[in-house]
């Protein structure tokens, strides 16, 4: 198994337990301690660092041999086109999702947003990130209006 493989493989698993338990233990007293730390995005981060770094020595890995091509869609399919590109591709957003998902999840502690409902938009952040995050949006916003 190459390196850009282990890194998806243990990057996947590690979120999983972060968006468990925002998602089905909201309350719980170590879903707060938990999510409130930064170890978690932080480690997929750094594994994120670790794929994007390697990709530019894997010959034939993907890395763009002309930085301006990041710059064209024909450029990012190149790039992603390829395992070491997907998953350093898939470690970005892992590491940036997990970090919109954990700020909305604490950000909707303590305000009186319907659980399940914060629920319903962690779990699309999760598995859309921005249509997620929109959602959430939407939630605090027509939950503002009611309280005004």
């Amino acid at each position: 198994m190459s390196m850009h493989e282990t890194l998806f493989t243990i990057g996947n698993i590690l979120v999983m337990p972060f968006w468990f338990l925002m998602i089905a233990l909201p309350n719980w007293s170590w879903t707060r301690r938990i999510a409130g730390s930064w170890w978690g995005i932080g480690t997929v981060a750094v594994m994120y660092v670790i794929a994007l770094v390697g990709s530019f020595f894997v010959s034939g890995g993907g890395a763009p041999t002309d930085l301006a091509s990041l710059g064209t869609a024909a450029g990012i399919a190149a790039l992603l086109g390829t395992p070491v590109g997907a998953a350093t591709g898939w470690l970005h957003y892992l590491a940036f999702d997990l970090f919109v998902g954990r700020w909305a999840y604490l950000d909707s502690l303590g305000k009186p947003l319907n659980r399940w409902l914060v629920g319903v938009a962690l779990f699309f952040i999760l598995m859309a990130g921005p249509f997620g995050l929109l959602l959430y949006l939407g939630l605090k916003s027509l939950q503002s209006r009611r309280s005004a």
